[in-house]
């Protein structure tokens, strides 16, 4: 298996070392990793605040002839991580540590979870979790194929935390109503990691156009939609498996939803004592004898 560090493990151990440009236009990548390097030297010299010759040094410093060969090696490193369930299957199966698969997909998805919450930033987790407090606001949530699920949850306890939440349809032919409803100022959660669907992208862009604020949920490789977000939170997600694992996201779905449930308590208490309520006269649960 091959265990040479990542582009973005090199960017991280090379802050320490970095000219304080240097280490402006670092943190502007780690930020926006991957999309901010693919674009031109000119457009990521811009966005980071830096001068173009600063760009050359940094890529040099990473041990890159300049920024063409820096631009290569990371859409090679891209690629490679967008495979398919049998590729990444393969990948994992060779040379692998001959210990129980247990211990490594644990092992796994707690570094995952770690390196998940170690990078992301406490003052865009809070605003975010402030926009979807926000009763002025409208929320709506999607998910891809695999991720569909993440946001079917998300939408099923946000419910009780405060109303107009909606769970958007994976099936495209039921977004026009949907998009006709979104009013400037509404949030849409979105869950789009490996391999990126074309489908998810298309929605965000209208929401956008409808004026929607996007939150964006991928992994560290970041769905294109991150262009359009206000918000983005990546999340590590490879284990030592033919899928992959969406237990960090899970953790940051029910912490952003316990944020929320804190900055609403006000209104969220009453809701839950009403719901509670209801299903004690509904019957709805089998009672402990």
């Amino acid at each position: 298996m091959d265990i040479s560090p990542s582009m973005e493990e090199r960017l991280r151990a090379a802050l320490p070392d970095l000219t304080r440009a240097e280490r402006q236009l670092a943190t502007h990548v780690l930020q926006h990793f991957p999309v901010a390097a693919l674009g031109s030297i000119t457009a990521l010299a811009r966005a980071a605040e830096v001068s173009t010759p600063t760009v050359v040094r940094l890529v040099q410093k990473l041990g890159y002839k300049g920024y063409p060969d820096y631009q290569n090696a990371l859409r090679g490193e891209v690629e490679a991580m967008l495979v398919s369930p049998i590729a990444k299957h393969d990948r994992w199966a060779g040379g692998v540590p001959d210990t129980h698969i247990l211990n490594r997909f644990a092992d796994a998805v707690l570094a995952n979870l770690q390196s998940t919450l170690g990078q992301i930033d406490h003052a865009e987790f809070d605003a975010a979790a402030a926009l979807l407090a926000d009763r002025n606001r409208r929320v709506f949530a999607i998910g891809g194929r695999i991720t569909h699920a993440m946001a079917d949850y998300f939408v099923s306890l946000m419910k009780i935390v405060r109303p107009d939440v909606t769970l958007l349809s994976d099936m495209s032919n039921t977004w026009p109503p949907a998009l006709l409803e979104m009013q400037k100022g509404d949030v849409l959660l979105v869950f789009d990691i490996r391999r990126y669907e074309n489908s998810v992208l298309q929605l965000v862009e209208l929401a956008v156009e409808q004026g929607a604020e996007v939150v964006l949920i991928t992994d560290r490789w970041v769905s294109p939609a991150a262009s359009h977000a206000r918000h983005t939170f990546c999340c590590y997600i490879e284990v030592p498996s033919a899928w992959d694992s969406t237990v960090s996201i899970l953790v940051l779905v029910e912490t952003l939803l316990a944020a929320v449930q804190s900055l609403t308590w006000g209104e969220t208490e009453g809701r839950m004592k009403r719901l509670e309520d209801l299903y004690a006269r509904s019957r709805f649960f089998r009672r402990h004898r």
